[in-house]
């Protein structure tokens, strides 16, 4: 029986380290901002979203009555003197063609500004009357450097679901906005607005696409992020007790051959995200994701070319199984919160992932410290000495 892997094993102090780390950062929320609609009655919004990019958060009520949306756009500007915006697109998903509320601070006084504009195409921005009625229209300073854009605006009647766009901006100059910035959090920054309902819309409820890249986040979470670790403290603990063998094996087969599997699905998924999405790539995200199904894939290999325990390569084959999943596994946890950054998920899903992890490490930890109290007993408990006893032969030490 082999005796377990030093105290400090890279799976024990990875997900410690992963645990305690990513529990310091929290994310704010919509429901953390307890607008109201500013007016004289000053009643809080029915629903709120806390938008997929570009940090910012949209409070909304629909009144059905008059066909109305009552709305409070936060947003942060990149830059003290920058701008934000919430547009409704009539015709399309994106900025061409948007109905534009943009707000930004008065560097005379330091009051906010609101104006509308009709964007006509990418190169024609048209101040003045947008497309429907606007009312109430009010910008406010918030905490920090955020910006609150409050509106009524008039919608079709009978109306389910608008197209929206948000936007920030560098700079205001004489009252003309500059061009926003063209990474990727900008480009996507537009999905569906469901007006029906009465509830909160976090980020996974926001268009189709949306849908897609949460089943890509959860497929990778679960593969990467749970079972393949699973299947590594399965192997590595359960082989310690002589009763749990051969089980552990089939166990750790099994788990790891699952993870494989649904991360395959998942990286599948993300090539498709990827095809859809021209001119917007995540490097880092993506280059560790295919690293990862390659490392995979070749350790998928080692369930068949697994020598015999006496066979002279198992030293090189045990060698070359466990570097490959413990690089896997520290991979994957990092692009799992890689992945959280990009779609910025509720708060909820990160923190169910983090305990999810964190008991993994201390079941770890717990099973570490049992392994070694056993091993340490068996030791203790075999006396080697030379000579005979009694007539007795000569005890050989247990074979660790």
């Amino acid at each position: 029986m082999a005796s377990p892997p030093p105290l400090n094993s890279p799976i024990i102090f990875l997900l410690l380290l992963t645990a305690l780390s990513a529990t310091t950062s929290s994310a704010d929320t919509c429901t953390n901002q307890k607008l109201t609609d500013g007016s004289n009655s000053n009643k809080l919004y029915s629903n709120c979203m806390d938008l997929p990019h570009l940090t910012s958060f949209l409070h909304w009520t629909h009144n059905t009555t008059n066909s109305s949306l009552s709305l409070a756009f936060v947003a942060s500007p990149p830059n003290p003197g920058g701008w934000i915006s919430w547009s409704i697109n009539p015709t399309g998903s994106g900025m061409a063609g948007a109905q534009a509320l943009v707000a930004y601070k008065d560097g005379s006084n330091g009051a906010v500004t609101v104006k509308t504009l009709d964007i006509k195409s990418y190169s024609e921005l048209v101040p003045g009357k947008l497309s429907f009625e606007v009312w109430g229209l009010k910008g406010k300073k918030v905490s920090g450097a955020a910006i609150t854009i409050f509106a009524n605006v008039k919608v079709p009647e009978k109306a389910t679901t608008l197209n929206q766009v948000w936007q920030v901006g560098p700079s205001v100059t004489a009252g003309r906005i500059s061009k926003h910035d063209f990474t990727p959090e900008n480009l996507n920054s537009k999905g569906t607005l469901n007006l029906i309902g009465g509830q909160r819309i976090g980020a996974g409820g926001v268009d189709s696409r949306t849908k897609k890249k949460n089943i890509h986040g959860v497929l990778n979470s679960v593969s990467w992020g749970v079972l393949f670790p699973l299947g590594v403290v399965i192997a590595r603990y359960m082989r310690t007790f002589p009763s749990a063998d051969p089980a552990w094996f089939y166990l750790h087969a099994t788990c790891q051959v699952s993870a494989y599997a649904t991360g395959v699905a998942g990286w599948a998924t993300g090539l498709k995200l990827g095809s859809e999405s021209a001119g917007i790539v995540y490097s880092v995200h993506r280059n560790i994701g295919i690293a990862l199904f390659c490392l995979a894939t070749i350790q998928m290999f080692a369930l068949f070319i697994r020598p015999k325990k006496e066979h002279k390569y198992r030293y090189f084959w045990n060698i070359y199984h466990h570097s490959f999943g413990y690089t896997i596994i520290i991979l994957g946890i990092i692009n799992i919160f890689r992945g959280f950054q990009i779609l910025n998920p509720l708060t909820k899903w990160k923190s169910t992932y983090i305990v999810v992890i964190a008991v993994l490490g201390a079941v770890a930890l717990l099973l570490e410290a049992i392994t070694w109290i056993v091993v340490w007993k068996r030791k203790s408990s075999t006396k080697p000495y030379d000579g005979y006893n009694n007539g007795q032969s000569r005890q050989q030490p247990l074979n660790m």
